[in-house]
């Protein structure tokens, strides 16, 4: 099992900056592939970001690059979420998910996901 816990998520003016969390325990093994997904209302989940574990290669969606940056730091087993430039499109529900495979822009490559942290960004 992998328990993942998600902190950070507020309400920021656009072009304001929040940092998200996502403090991970358990089977390391099934912490291969780490990622960043969101769901606005009335939305699907969608890929947001994602980063291995071991090497720290990182992607991202194209929606997000040069102004999300996600990384992890392995002695803390946490992974975070800069995100800069905030636009109000941004607004959703940030999950973060593990995988035992390789990182994935499908949610249904992950096995475990935490509980969602509110980010909200008003105009």
């Amino acid at each position: 099992q992998v328990q993942l816990v998600e902190s950070g998520g507020g309400l920021v003016q656009a072009g304001g900056s929040l940092r998200l969390s996502c403090a991970a325990s358990g089977r390391t093994f099934s912490r291969i592939g780490m990622g960043w997904f969101r769901q606005a209302p009335g939305k699907e989940r969608e890929f947001v970001a994602g980063i291995t574990w071991i090497g720290g290669s990182t992607y991202s969606a194209d929606s997000v690059k040069g102004r999300f940056t996600i990384s992890r730091d392995n002695t803390k087993n946490t992974m975070y979420l800069q995100m800069n430039s905030l636009k109000p499109e941004d607004t959703a529900v940030y999950y973060c998910a593990s995988t035992s495979r390789v990182v994935s822009a499908r949610p249904d490559g992950y096995e475990y996901w935490g509980q969602g942290t509110q980010v909200t960004v008003s105009s």
